[in-house]
C-alpha cells in the first residue's frame, strides 16, 4: 500500500496510516493545499469556484464529501458534478467560469486506489511548478480557513452529461449524419464506472445500437481496469457473438479509449490516436501532431503522409499539451488511447475519440479491421517491473543509457533507445511504484523479445 504525491495530484490506496495511504486526513490536507493555492492566485476576486467530480469507485463518495467540505471551509464555492468523467470535468471548468477543478479518480488503477487530480481555470492539468507549490503547502500545513460568515457554498449540477455530449456533437469534424446513416452496432465495456453512463449516452445520441457490457457504475471493476488486450477477452467474444461493427473500451475515468475490431481482435490502443489523426488530417488537408515518447511510430508516418510534422514529448498529459501548444498541433495525445483534440479542449477525451473514430469509419465505408490494416504495421509490448524502496531507479536508468550509448538515446523522460527497426522506452511511473518498459518493433514476437531482453538486463542491474 502506498501514497504517491506528484505534480498532477495525490494518489494512493484507501485505508491504513496517514501519510502512507490515501486516508481521509490526507484527502483533506491536499484539498486544503489546492484550495489555498487557488485562493492565492485569485486574491482580488470574489466568489472563487471549483468544479468537483468523481468516477464510480467505491471510495468516491467518501473522498468527494471530504474534498467538497474542505473547499467550502476555505470559503470556496463548489459545483459538484457527481458521477462524471475526467474530460467532462475539463469541459465544465471553463463553461462554469470556474477557477479550477478536481476530478477524483485513480484512472486505470484497481478499485482500492483513488486520487485527487488537479486542474486550472482552463480545465487543464496543473504544470510542474504549480504542482510543487501545492505539495509544499500540504507538507507545511499552510492553509487559513474561512470564518463562519465567509464559508463557501455547495451545489450539485447533473447537467454535464448532456452538455458534454452536445459539445462533442457540435464539433465541425464530427460527422453526425454520416454516423447515423451507417447504422453501427457497438459493444461498450464501461468497466462498471462512469464510462458505462457517458459512452452509451453518446452512442444513443448518434443513433448507434449500443450493447452494454459492465456498464453499471458501482465501482466493482469486473476485470483489471487498464484497457489492455489481456483484460478484454469478454468484450472481444461479445463483439463477435453480437456481430457488432466494433467494441469500445474505456478506463474508469474515460480518458483512455481502446477499440475492438469486428472479428474480436484488438484495433490497438496505440492505433486509436493514429486512426483519429488520419481522419482529422485528411479532412483538414494536413496539420501537425504530437504524442509522447512511448507512443507508436505509426502516428509520425500518418502525419507525414498528410504533409504535417510530428513531434514527440515527454510522457504525461501536461507535457503533451505544452508541446501541442508550442507546435500548433491539430490533434495529439498519448499512445495509451488518449485523444487530445484542441478544437474541443486540451485534455484526453474518449467521447471525442469515439465520435471522430466513427466519423472516419462512416466516411470511408470500410470495416474496423480494414481501417486498421490500412495503417503502417508496428507492434508494441508494454511491461513493468515492480519497485521496492531500496531500488535507486535513476541509477538503474543511467546504467542502461550508458550501456547503449552508441545507439540513439533520448533522456528527456527516462531512457528511450532507438534502434534501426525498433525502440525501447524505460521510465519510472509517476503514479505507481514501477518501471515501465515499452518496446515497439516490426512484429509482436520481436517486440516481446526486445522487452524480455531489457527486463532481464534491468533485473540484473538491480540484483
Amino acid at each position: 500500500m502506498t501514497l504517491i504525491k506528484s505534480i498532477s495530484g495525490i494518489r494512493g490506496t484507501i485505508g491504513g496510516n496517514t501519510g502512507e495511504n490515501l486516508t481521509p486526513i490526507d484527502a483533506v490536507k491536499f484539498a486544503a493545499a489546492y484550495g489555498t493555492f487557488i485562493l492565492e492566485r485569485n486574491k482580488n476576486k470574489e466568489n472563487i469556484t471549483v468544479v468537483l467530480g468523481r468516477d464510480a469507485r467505491i471510495s468516491g463518495k467518501m473522498i468527494s464529501s471530504l474534498v467538497a467540505n474542505t473547499l467550502v471551509g476555505l470559503g470556496i464555492h463548489v459545483v459538484d458534478l457527481g458521477l462524471s468523467t475526467t474530460p467532462t470535468l475539463e469541459v465544465a471548468v471553463p463553461l462554469e467560469k470556474a477557477d479550477g477543478g478536481i476530478i477524483l479518480t485513480a484512472s486505470h488503477n484497481p478499485k482500492q486506489w483513488n486520487a485527487l487530480k488537479l486542474l486550472n481555470e482552463k480545465g487543464e492539468f496543473l504544470n510542474g511548478a504549480e504542482g510543487e507549490l501545492i505539495l509544499a503547502k500540504a507538507e507545511a500545513d499552510d492553509y487559513d480557513f474561512a470564518s463562519v460568515d465567509h464559508l463557501g457554498s455547495y451545489t450539485k449540477d447533473s447537467s454535464y452529461l448532456e452538455k458534454h455530449i452536445q459539445e462533442v456533437l457540435n464539433l465541425e469534424l464530427v460527422d453526425v449524419e454520416a454516423i447515423k446513416k451507417a447504422n453501427f452496432k457497438v459493444v461498450v465495456d464501461g468497466v462498471n464506472s462512469t464510462g458505462g453512463i457517458f459512452i452509451p449516452a453518446l452512442l444513443k445520441a448518434l443513433n448507434v445500437t449500443c450493447v452494454e457490457l459492465y456498464c453499471t457504475p458501482n465501482g466493482e471493476f469486473p476485470h483489471n481496469p487498464e484497457p489492455l488486450k489481456e483484460h478484454l477477452t469478454d468484450i472481444s467474444e461479445l463483439v463477435v457473438k453480437e456481430k457488432a461493427d466494433l467494441g469500445v473500451v474505456v478506463d474508469p475515468d474515460v480518458d483512455r479509449l481502446a477499440i475492438i475490431s469486428e472479428d474480436g481482435s484488438m484495433f490497438g490502443e496505440e492505433y486509436t490516436l493514429v486512426a483519429c489523426a488520419d481522419y482529422v488530417l485528411g479532412r483538414l488537408g494536413g496539420g501537425n501532431t504530437v504524442s509522447n515518447l512511448s507512443s507508436s511510430r505509426a502516428l509520425r508516418d500518418v502525419t507525414e503522409k498528410h504533409g504535417g510534422t510530428y513531434t514527440a514529448s515527454a510522457v504525461g498529459e501536461v507535457n503533451v499539451v505544452i508541446k501541442m501548444k508550442e507546435t500548433n498541433t491539430v490533434i495529439g495525445g498519448e499512445g495509451n488511447g488518449g485523444i487530445i483534440y484542441p478544437a474541443s479542449h486540451y485534455g484526453r477525451d474518449s467521447l471525442v475519440g469515439v465520435a471522430l473514430f466513427l466519423s472516419h469509419l462512416a466516411n470511408k465505408k470500410i470495416s474496423c479491421k480494414a481501417l486498421r490494416d490500412s495503417f503502417p504495421s508496428y507492434f508494441m509490448s508494454k511491461n513493468k517491473i515492480q519497485l521496492t524502496p531500496q531500488i535507486d531507479v535513476d541509477e538503474v536508468l543511467a546504467t542502461m543509457a550508458a550501456t547503449y550509448k552508441n545507439e540513439e538515446v533520448n533522456t528527456i523522460d527516462g531512457v528511450k533507445i532507438d534502434f534501426k527497426n525498433e525502440w525501447v522506452h524505460l521510465r519510472k511511473s509517476n503514479t505507481e511504484p514501477i518501471i515501465r518498459i515499452y518496446t515497439e518493433s516490426t512484429s509482436q514476437l520481436n517486440a516481446d523479445t526486445l522487452a524480455k531482453r531489457f527486463i532481464d538486463e534491468i533485473q540484473a542491474v538491480i540484483a
